[in-house]
């Protein structure tokens, strides 16, 4: 898929999320207003992050498309990064807000009136945020947007919720035990909690430039070593920027080679690694064999903290 449709399918997507979270925000909060049931509108808080969430998404993904410029020579695929860390931190402050109304709510619990209208409207919450996670994770995994994947996972995070809202009010409806409200509600916190604290983990991760994965470094070593005019490469290193991916590696040739012969190689490489594995700002230093001892990721940052403390 080129650039531009990958743009334009991202922006449909986030258009998408947005729309449905906005419908959710506003049926759950006048059916929990309605009803008088504080896990339903701890639902609609919920979906009010998601919402927020969608937005900043939106955002973020818009920005990320801007291409390099003076200032941004890498692009600003971290503004996507960026938005997830936000989505993350509104996640966790979320959950502490629920929390502390469903503590509150213990001390005068009484069964709300109207429970099958708040019934109705967590199944409609299920389909519609299962078909919407489902299409957001589906679209990131296609275009490598962090900003949707982070959406759709909030998104499905919110499906199980919606599931435990949905089997309290029937059970408070069945039984007639008020107390169930306060600890459906908990229960929303909890998870919302969990799956922003994993969003926060991954995305300072990403944003203190981690590397790839193993398994993605490993392919990509194996690619490079698979051409035969490479005689081996070292020294690779891997980060992430957005959806946008970066690498440099250090790559050895017979030291007889000619130029033009070593800088055709380096595109065929740079068209391989594309061709499986995505977009890929990539630097390759090209090295004779045998012109120095093998360096390592770990020995060339030895060196650099063996002469920082000189």
């Amino acid at each position: 898929m080129v650039v531009m449709e990958q743009a334009a399918l991202k922006k449909r997507t986030a258009y998408f999320s947005i729309i449905s979270n906005t419908m959710l925000v506003i049926l759950k909060l006048i059916v929990g207003f309605y009803v008088g049931a504080v896990s339903l509108v701890s639902e609609a808080l919920h979906s009010g992050v998601d919402l927020v969430a969608a937005l900043i998404a939106f955002w973020a993904i818009k920005k990320s498309l801007v291409p390099p410029d003076e200032e941004h020579d890498y692009g600003h695929g971290k503004y996507e990064n960026l938005s997830a860390a936000v989505e993350a931190l509104l996640i966790v402050g979320a959950a502490g807000g629920i929390l502390y109304e469903s503590v509150l709510k213990f001390q005068e619990a009484e069964v709300p009136e109207s429970l099958e209208y708040g019934i109705a409207i967590m199944v409609v919450s299920i389909v519609v945020n299962v078909l919407v996670s489902r299409r957001l994770i589906y679209v990131a995994k296609l275009t490598g947007s962090q900003a949707l994947e982070a959406d759709g996972l909030h998104l499905q995070s919110d499906v199980w919720t919606s599931v435990g809202v949905l089997v309290g009010l029937a059970l408070m409806q069945l039984t007639g035990w008020a107390w169930l409200d306060s600890v459906i509600a908990i229960f929303v916190a909890g998870i919302i909690f969990r799956a922003g604290w994993r969003m926060v983990m991954e995305s300072a991760m990403e944003l203190t430039d981690a590397s790839l994965p193993e398994e993605q470094e490993n392919r990509i070593v194996a690619i490079i070593e698979s051409v035969p005019e490479v005689e081996s490469c070292h020294c690779l290193r891997t980060r992430k920027s957005g959806s946008y991916k970066l690498l440099d590696v250090h790559v050895l040739f017979d030291g007889n080679m000619h130029l033009s012969r070593v800088h055709a190689v380096c595109d065929e490489l740079e068209e391989k690694i594309r061709a499986e594995l995505g977009t890929f700002d990539i630097l390759i230093h090209p090295e004779p064999a045998g012109a120095h001892d093998p360096e390592t990721k770990s020995s060339q940052y030895e060196d650099s903290h063996r002469r920082s403390e000189e």
